[in-house]
């Protein structure tokens, strides 16, 4: 079935890493033709020098639009102007827009406390020039109060202008389908893609999943353990829990798949090729 990709990347740390994520970025365009790659921002923008430095490349090398990552905590409003200002003149058109995290140390939050406010404010800034996706939390973000006030808080990031949201990664569609659910209950109406995260690496997904928030079930966890030093046969069980995720949200009528890719690209085309996912020709 077509259906819309989009991939994610982090940039790399080295000149060896950029000349492997430009082979990459080059390969997944080619092969699964997505809509935009989107790049990430670390804590209070600590990776910003970089981030900019992977979209402009991506932008100018690849035929496929490139969406950073924006974090506000931590930074003013004249400092988010300018990082808006320095895209718009790449002609970047999506944003990603996160709250983010303050980086360890850091006390001041500066002039934005929640996305919301970063959503407001790009509108007040460049009014309709960016598509703005937004972060979603089927298995709720892990400082939220209660299931009720992350749903409102996820509408305040609407309300203020997004267009789309992007979801944590998860593996349970049950989470993910009650979550758009309870969303059009509160007439919420952009496309809210699913997340996927490929597993390759049992202690890595535990630790990014304990620090994220998100769920790795029980009977997961547990496979994913016995299989010990066998990195082989834990990629290849790992493998076919996400194509048969993948294809059941293909299924349920997603308006997308976000892959993110770990700055990898064989295991995100065997996932597209053995679910099914064509993607949806761009431009």
């Amino acid at each position: 079935m077509h259906i819309p990709i989009s991939c994610e990347f982090f940039p790399p740390k080295s000149d060896e890493g950029a000349a492997k994520l430009r082979a990459i970025h080059l390969r997944l365009a080619e092969t699964l033709k997505p809509e935009y790659f989107s790049v990430t921002y670390g804590a209070g923008g600590s990776t910003q020098e970089r981030t900019f430095t992977t979209v402009r490349e991506i932008q100018m090398a690849s035929s496929v639009p490139a969406a950073p990552h924006l974090s506000c905590i931590g930074s003013t409003r004249a400092g988010i102007a300018d990082i808006l200002d320095q895209y718009r003149a790449l002609d970047i058109r999506r944003i990603v827009a996160l709250r983010g995290d303050l980086p360890s140390g850091m006390r001041d939050p500066g002039d934005f406390r929640y996305a919301n406010e970063l959503v407001a404010f790009i509108r007040e800034h460049a009014g309709d020039w960016f598509h703005i996706e937004v972060a979603a939390y089927p298995e709720f973000h892990p400082q939220a109060p209660n299931a009720t006030a992350d749903l409102e808080h996820f509408k305040r990031k609407v309300d203020a202008g997004a267009n789309g949201a992007i979801t944590q990664y998860f593996y349970s569609i049950e989470a993910y389908s009650r979550f758009v659910d309870d969303c059009e209950r509160l007439q919420i109406d952009i496309p809210i893609v699913p997340g996927l995260m490929p597993i390759s690496n049992y202690t890595q997904l535990a630790r990014f999943s304990d620090a994220c928030g998100a769920d790795l079930p029980r009977w997961l966890r547990k496979r994913l353990e016995a299989f010990g030093d066998d990195m082989d046969s834990l990629r290849a069980f790992g493998h076919d829990v996400v194509v048969e995720l993948t294809a059941d949200l293909i299924s349920a009528g997603a308006p997308g798949l976000h892959f993110y890719t770990m700055n990898q690209a064989d295991s995100i085309i065997a996932l597209c090729r053995d679910a099914g996912a064509q993607p949806s020709h761009n431009g």
